[in-house]
């Protein structure tokens, strides 16, 4: 379900973050995936806050495609950055804040959502799902909120 690339480009980031104290999480389809989920993955979204996404793009300032930078969008902002590791895409989203009812909300603590996998014996921190669900719902992205909503109520 999840491709080799994918679990190498998680190891490095694991690797290199081991001594960092930098608070992330894998989110979007591989975090869901690694959680169980069967989707299809393409790249790799990491989550975290705003000095985060800057000491990342330190530690990966070599696989830069474009380097992290406060990116603002009609509906979400972010201090973003595209990397590739391995062969994958992978975005760091940094103090990640949603447009809801023409508020923008304050960037989540992923430390309050996050919890721990063993994945081929790596520990890895990813999202829950349930935070997932209203987090997709809140960026209008129904869809994948009502797939993983579907998900975890066959999973009770």
């Amino acid at each position: 379900m999840i491709p080799a690339s994918h679990l190498l480009a998680i190891y490095l980031i694991v690797e290199r973050t081991r001594d960092s104290c930098i608070d992330w999480a894998v989110v979007g389809s591989t975090g869901m995936a690694l959680q169980g989920v069967p989707l299809e993955v393409h790249d790799l979204d990491i989550q975290t806050d705003r000095e985060g996404a800057y000491r990342l793009a330190e530690l990966f300032t070599e696989h830069a495609v474009t380097p992290v930078r406060y990116v603002a969008s009609d509906r979400i902002r972010s201090h973003l950055g595209e990397y590739e590791l391995a062969g994958v895409k992978v975005e760091i989203m940094g103090a990640l804040e949603k447009l809801v009812n023409g508020v923008w909300e304050q960037p989540v603590d992923i430390r309050e959502h996050r919890h721990w996998l063993e994945v081929n014996g790596l520990v890895v921190p990813v999202l829950d799902l349930e935070y997932e669900v209203e987090a997709y719902t809140q960026m209008g992205r129904t869809e994948r909120a009502a797939l993983l909503r579907a998900w975890l109520a066959d999973r009770v």
